[in-house]
């Protein structure tokens, strides 16, 4: 047990190596090997109430609390379910991702895929970098309800630059909050060279952005095909017709022929 423990905590936070100061990296390894990475760009909008003017009605303000680039981690890695665990600002937020590996029946036959299956964020109102003057200020959990994202085949790491939006249910009355993902490249299962992620699988946002950026490309390229076919078969035409000997159709043109 003592061994596992040691393994789970083999965690290193390389959130520095990156060129964007919103962008972490986060790399959990067991027996000396990676086992999870994720590298993602984080920021939650959470509502929370405070008194109006008249101190009698309560209005709601937001907060937009960015994931730190200090977050402390924790990760644990398994054959089928995986997490990761980060806190920062003295644990007063607190961000856990879990991840599952299941397979089903299709068509094609048995097909494995992982899956971002929970999250849980804990907030602390009562923390003043963020929140000011809260009512009842105190720590709330939000959490996903039966999530299913970032659904990619088994033995590849999932890609996606553009934001992708997960709403979470708090416990602070049922409250929304909205957690922003984007430069999203991850892997929890699977990896098969230390510190190095295996084939992306994009996200449909950024295949369909991809195919945007090309097809007018592709469009363009048939379009200068078709007329360059077209031109080779008029400089083909025009120097048959001009080789062949042409028939007078005026019939007083035969006189000189004997």
């Amino acid at each position: 047990a003592a061994a596992r423990l040691a393994a789970e905590q083999e965690v290193e936070n390389l959130s520095g190596l990156s060129p964007n100061p919103e962008k972490d990296i986060f790399v959990v390894r067991e027996n000396r090997t990676t086992c999870l990475m994720a590298e993602f760009a984080a920021k939650f909008i959470v509502p929370y109430d405070v008194w109006a003017s008249n101190y009698v009605d309560l209005i709601t303000e937001q907060a937009d609390i960015p994931l730190s680039r200090g977050a402390e981690m924790k990760g644990k890695c398994g054959t089928n379910e995986s997490e990761l665990e980060l806190s920062w600002l003295d644990r007063a937020y607190t961000l856990k991702l879990f991840f599952l590996k299941e397979g089903h029946n299709t068509s094609r036959g048995p097909e494995a895929f992982w899956r971002l299956s929970r999250i849980q964020f804990t907030y602390d109102t009562s923390e003043r970098t963020y929140f000011k003057d809260a009512v009842s200020p105190g720590k709330h959990t939000a959490s996903s309800h039966r999530l299913s994202a970032l659904v990619t085949p088994a033995g590849k790491s999932y890609e996606c630059q553009a934001q992708q939006t997960i709403s979470l249910i708090s416990s602070d009355h049922q409250k929304s909050v909205q957690l922003l993902l984007s430069e999203v490249r991850l892997q929890p299962f699977d990896i098969t060279a230390d510190f190095v992620f295996s084939e992306e699988h994009k996200c449909p946002v950024d295949q369909r952005e991809q195919l945007e950026e090309t097809l007018p490309l592709i469009l363009g390229l048939i379009l200068g095909l078709v007329i360059v076919v077209t031109l080779g078969i008029y400089h083909i035409h025009h120097k048959l017709t001009a080789s062949q000997v042409q028939i007078p159709r005026d019939r007083s043109q035969y006189k000189h022929m004997g």
